[in-house]
């Protein structure tokens, strides 16, 4: 068992969404929206840092990493759950930071999307198009979606991930998950190929470039279900993204192309809910037949009052998906206010909405949240240590040097050579006691 399993345990306990390892700096979660150091552990030097994560990674990602300074890869537990992981170098040293997956899909009913997210499920053909700032569940949706074709159809679907995430079991459906670097050489590659491989539905992780973009639109208009995401954070603005990543003589043929093809985009956002945790604030977009004109002509400015007026076929603004939130007692004004695009239009709907609230003076910054401890995950008292495996015995890469001057010795020092690396929260009670 890793040294990191540790703390990859204690994130599944106490609800964190992500774990951010930084050298010279102790283990941080994402708890709820905030980061949160782990109290029992030390900072991790750069030395102990480079084993702790080698020490996770097959060779051939270790390679990337040490040729790039730059790795993604999952990491799974089994019987707890899958980690998405990043490595990276910064100015301290080796760092990475991980994204927990669940094991369990959650429902439709679990995450609250509305009903026009189960309708795309059911479509035969066409580009729908789930899009949001980075870490807004996307991946989380997307599953979720997939999970439900699953159960309903009787059909192929071919996933593209970089890497695979959420591990989708065949139910109703044959479904091939194929990761780049590992499976595929990129996206496009991958995309070009499925469409020779019988598929119903193709999920594509992420439109990244032009080349992919072109491909999925391609695909959908050839009888085929797509699936993407984009890191928009509007439904209008999705479709901006797209025409604009070609060049102008090619626009007008892209919208033509796109006003046939594209089906819905599911834009969300997180926000912290008043007890404890977030939830997803969904904007969406069926695209009618005067959608699709105004997408053809040009006129995209003028999707937004099409979806004001869209609520009978499943359109959501995001300003009325963050007002229902508020009126539900969910979300704080002040949490919603700052995620609302069109600002002055969401304090307008408050106010039809019954909620007599206008944005004040910013005051004084909130106290940081309080680290994480022991107590917080509601562990047994009883609790079995981790046992560490030994470090490699091979030199660790260079990385770049700090760029300031450490100022203090880090108070964990790396394990002498063959030395296993001990469990952090066994650390923690040998050096205090």
């Amino acid at each position: 068992m890793a040294w990191i399993d540790a703390l990859f345990r204690r994130m599944v306990e106490v609800g964190a969404s992500d774990l951010h390892m930084t050298s010279q700096t102790k283990p941080q979660f994402r708890l709820h929206g905030d980061i949160v150091p782990v109290k029992e552990c030390d900072a991790i030097p750069p030395d102990q840092m480079q084993l702790i994560l080698k020490e996770i990674c097959i060779p051939s990602v270790w390679e990337t990493y040490e040729s790039t300074f730059d790795a993604d890869f999952a990491y799974e537990i089994p019987g707890l759950a899958r980690f998405r992981g990043n490595l990276f170098v910064d100015s301290r040293g080796p760092g990475a930071t991980f994204r927990v997956i669940p094991e369990d899909l959650l429902t439709f009913e679990e995450l609250g999307l509305p009903d026009a997210a189960r309708d795309f499920c059911m479509l035969s053909k066409g580009l729908v198009l789930v899009t949001g700032p980075t870490g807004s569940g996307k991946s989380t949706t997307l599953a979720a979606m997939i999970d439900f074709i699953n159960k309903n159809r009787s059909d192929h679907i071919i996933t593209i991930e970089d890497p695979i995430e959420f591990v989708h079991q065949d139910q109703r459906c044959l479904i091939n998950q194929r990761e780049v670097k590992q499976h595929t050489a990129s996206f496009k590659r991958a995309l070009k190929a499925a469409l020779r491989e019988d598929p119903d539905i193709v999920l594509v992780g992420e439109l990244r470039d032009l080349e992919t973009i072109e491909i999925a639109i391609e695909t959908a208009e050839t009888g085929h279900l797509v699936f993407g995401t984009l890191h928009t954070t509007t439904a209008p603005s999705t479709v901006d993204r797209i025409i604009d990543q070609f060049p102008a003589d090619r626009q007008a043929q892209i919208r033509t192309m796109l006003s046939s093809s594209l089906k819905g985009v599911v834009a969300q956002t997180l926000c912290k809910k008043q007890e404890g945790g977030r939830v997803a604030a969904l904007e969406v977009l069926a695209v009618t037949s005067a959608v699709s004109s105004l997408i053809r002509e040009g006129k995209t400015h003028q999707i937004m009052s099409v979806m004001q007026m869209g609520a009978k076929s499943g359109m959501i603004l995001l300003n009325d998906a963050l007002t229902r939130l508020v009126a539900d007692g969910v979300v704080s004004p002040e949490e919603a206010y700052s995620k609302a695009i069109q600002k002055d239009g969401f304090v307008d709907s408050l106010h039809a909405a019954g909620v007599n609230w206008q944005p004040g003076v910013v005051g004084q910054a909130p106290l940081p949240p309080s680290p994480v401890t022991i107590a917080d995950a509601e562990a047994p008292a009883d609790m079995t240590p981790v046992q560490g495996t030994p470090h490699p015995t091979a030199a660790p890469a260079a990385y770049p040097a700090p760029a300031l001057p450490r100022t203090e010795a880090p108070s964990a020092e790396p394990p002498a050579e063959g030395q296993p690396l001990e469990d952090p929260f066994e650390q923690y009670k040998r050096q205090r006691g």
